[in-house]
């Protein structure tokens, strides 16, 4: 099983015609996702990639019975693109964009208040069911099924975790970026609750990072839940100076708050078991697992 994407999610791209849009589209054909449709204002009747192209979200969600959507759309349009597919009902909006102005998520935000839908990012890897349906940026090569569940803020240390989990045997039942800008979707605590309501989902890594609260917030969250599946984390940016952004918008410490120690050591309290290292975290989720299990 997977959360938030199944292998019959019907995915439209928003920007299918640019760059971006076009390629990834494309490798998410081949992945194997059911990708129906794109759309692109002004470009409405035509196809791309052999698809058919809509000039807005509504018309192409009710002529193709999409439920997901991908946003490709540079950072001064994303959030009306966002809200465009909030307003017309789409169940998974998955937003890769960066850049995204904080006050226009406030916007996004306001707009989700009480939508159906789920927002992953902005600036997200996106979401990937291995074998089953892939939304977003995230490489696949070393992807493949199984029973960890991943949540991250960080690309890059996204791959390395689906790597090691892969080469152990024990794959990934879906793997989640939630954007490293400080206003997103859906966070941390989020993606706990649907991961361990799956029956798919053996154990979750986390991988957080420094800046913001949200670390904070799902150890509260576990805490309180004490949950009987494992969970494991990684926070990057030990050694970060305070007060400079490393990386991303969201990734800066402030005031004395949001400092990898103060996270890891929240999480600690909550039962959460840390990884010493990069490296190590899919051992240590091994070892974290039930004899037994996946």
């Amino acid at each position: 099983m997977a959360i938030l994407v199944r292998p019959d999610t019907r995915v439209i791209c928003q920007g299918m015609t640019g760059r971006a849009g076009s390629f990834h589209t494309g490798h998410a054909i081949a992945y194997g996702t059911r990708m129906v449709g794109g759309v692109r204002p002004g470009k409405g009747g035509k196809r791309h990639l052999d698809l058919p192209v809509f000039d807005t979200v509504a018309e192409a969600a009710a002529e193709t019975a999409a439920d997901a959507s991908i946003v490709f759309v540079p950072a001064p349009g994303a959030a009306a693109a966002m809200i465009e597919a909030i307003e017309a009902e789409l169940a998974l909006v998955v937003c890769v964009t960066e850049r995204v102005p904080v006050l226009d998520m406030v916007r996004v935000r306001d707009a989700l208040a009480g939508s159906r839908t789920r927002l992953v990012g902005p600036n997200s890897q996106g979401v990937l069911a291995p074998g089953a349906c892939k939304i977003g940026v995230m490489s696949t090569v070393s992807a493949r099924p199984g029973g960890v569940g991943i949540i991250s803020r960080s690309a890059s240390l996204t791959s390395e975790v689906v790597a090691q989990t892969s080469a152990l045997g024990l794959g990934q039942s879906t793997t989640v970026g939630i954007g490293g800008d400080p206003v997103h979707g859906i966070g941390f605590v989020e993606c706990l609750e649907l991961f361990l309501a799956d029956d798919g989902t053996d154990g979750i890594v986390m991988i957080g990072e420094i800046g913001g609260v949200e670390e904070e917030d799902a150890a509260a969250y576990l805490a309180s839940t004490r949950p009987s599946k494992p969970v494991v984390a990684l926070v990057a940016g030990r050694h970060a100076p305070p007060m400079r952004r490393m990386g991303h918008a969201g990734t800066l410490t402030l005031f004395g708050r949001g400092d990898a120690g103060a996270k890891t050591e929240a999480l600690r309290n909550a039962g959460v078991t840390i990884a010493a290292s990069a490296d190590t975290v899919g051992e240590t989720m091994r070892r974290a697992l039930r004899p037994g299990r996946r």
